[in-house]
């Protein structure tokens, strides 16, 4: 045993330690009577293999055949140029010497390989993390169920899809409001901004974004994230008949509402298949029951009610916010939020008037469709319930409860309206502000309580919510208004 040590010392001791991870590494995978390899080891050299700097061709291969495997692709190299493979695209990386990238191609099914800087500039800048977030990416776009037969018609659909939304990337929505003429493309287009041009990046819709005047983080104000959508191909329990055609009839037709005309499946070349297209929410929104349904309607891909998880909807938007429990009523959450630059707000959302069965909301990842056509309804839908989102999350905060801010009590009214219960500061009395969001583009305000003036008001509160998106901006200033 000493002598066989001795050898082993001297057979590896000019060797590198990347080079050594790597054999150990590939030891540790190959699978012995029939084991699955030590995944804790197997994991533990990958995180030292990380530390190191890639300085040569056999790092980078290492490196790059790491984030192929964790990625479900295959891998194998050609002197200097390695391939990461999987069913329906594939990726060519030209390596040098030191171990830097000369060129990075990507290969759809069916197209020929094109340059990508975008990945190319990940690897020159060893940002392996990302290059694997985009990889991730673009394999579960195309991680498409069943043998290969279906996976290419399947793969042909989906183009014709992207090539659909391609050609309806500049059409606007029939809205005929300035309101609506001034949102930008994200807000205000059919269905988004499309951000997908080339096959290295998946094809990918900006739809919500709050709007340009809402205040920065410093005013206080929960911001929203901007909301984008993956489109992919997902497998289904059901089947469902899919266009392998365009469904846009050139030269392009609009309807009344000034959407387009689209051709039905039945219209155009078409097959059946256990998967459908899929909106992939990045991030997840939480929606109400009353929006699920109007999703289910719009696509007839209904998820069965028993796959859902229900809660009462504020908790569901307060998810990584900070709260507190009322003394007497341990349901009832509070949040203070900054209102101004010394002014703060306590917002109290009361447990018993959110558990209603009318009230509750899921947290939605995906949403299943089976038509072009469906899109901009869709869209629609997420807009509105983000702009919902939008008004509630800023009345929520990371911030400590503080017991000297003024109390706000938040109720829902209906699905797409709350109501806002204060202290008048001018009189011992109490004045609601009801909040109505019958779409994306149009808040409406109603003022009950404030006596004499109240129209101007809630013209006034209506003006600052439709600008600034804020719960919290728009009281204070009508608080404001309200003091003698």
């Amino acid at each position: 045993m000493s002598s066989i040590l001795s050898q082993l010392h001297s057979k590896y001791a000019a060797k590198t330690w990347n080079e050594t991870f790597q054999l150990v590494r590939r030891c540790m995978e190959k699978p012995r009577d029939d084991s699955k390899p030590c995944q804790l080891l197997v994991g533990s050299l990958e995180r030292l293999q990380e530390v190191f700097s890639v300085s040569s061709m056999n790092d980078m291969r290492s490196r790059l055949e790491v984030v192929a495997k964790r990625q479900g692709m295959g891998f194998h190299f050609s002197e200097a140029t390695c391939y990461l493979t999987a069913d329906l695209f594939y990726l060519e990386v030209a390596l040098l010497p030191g171990g830097g990238v000369d060129e990075v191609k990507v290969a759809p099914h069916g197209g020929s390989p094109f340059s990508s800087r975008s990945l190319l500039q990940l690897l020159r800048s060893k940002d392996f993390a990302e290059f694997s977030t985009k990889l991730k990416d673009l394999v579960s776009q195309f991680d498409i169920p069943g043998d290969n037969d279906v996976k290419f018609q399947l793969c042909t659909a989906f183009q014709h899809l992207g090539n659909d939304m391609r050609a309806l990337r500049h059409l606007p929505t029939a809205a005929n409001d300035d309101n609506s003429q001034q949102m930008d493309k994200i807000n205000g287009s059919l269905f988004g901004s499309l951000l997908a041009e080339k096959a290295d990046f998946p094809l990918t819709i900006r739809f919500y974004s709050p709007p340009t005047g809402q205040a920065n983080p410093s005013d206080g104000v929960n911001l929203s994230d901007e909301h984008s959508a993956q489109l992919a191909v997902s497998a289904t329990r059901a089947t469902h008949k899919l266009p392998m055609a365009s469904v846009v009839p050139l030269p392009l037709q609009l309807d009344s509402r000034g959407f387009p005309v689209f051709l039905p499946t039945s219209k155009v070349a078409h097959e059946t298949f256990p998967a459908c297209f899929v909106l992939r929410l990045k991030p997840p929104i939480p929606m109400l029951r009353s929006f699920v349904d109007k999703i289910n309607q719009i696509t007839g891909v209904a998820v069965p009610d028993v796959e859902l998880q229900w809660a009462q909807f504020h908790n569901l938007l307060a998810q990584g916010s900070k709260t507190d429990c009322s003394p007497e009523d341990e349901r009832d959450t509070f949040f203070t939020v900054p209102a101004a630059s010394d002014v703060r707000h306590t917002y109290v959302f009361p447990g018993e008037a959110w558990e209603a069965a009318c009230h509750a909301g899921t947290v939605t990842d995906g949403v299943a469709f089976t038509h072009p056509a469906h899109l901009p309804h869709l869209v629609a839908v997420l807009r509105h319930q983000c702009a919902i989102n939008t008004l509630l999350r800023s009345c929520m905060s990371q911030d400590p409860v503080s017991d000297c801010a003024q109390q706000f009590e938040v109720r829902p009214e209906t699905d797409v309206g709350f109501s806002v219960t204060f202290r008048r500061p001018d009189k011992d009395s109490l004045a609601t502000l009801l909040v109505s969001v019958p779409d994306c583009h149009h808040i409406t305000c109603r003022l009950f309580g404030a006596g004499i003036g109240a129209s101007s008001l809630e013209d006034d509160v209506a003006g600052i919510i439709n600008r600034r998106m804020s719960i919290p901006l728009s009281l204070q200033a009508l608080y404001e208004k309200m003091t003698p």
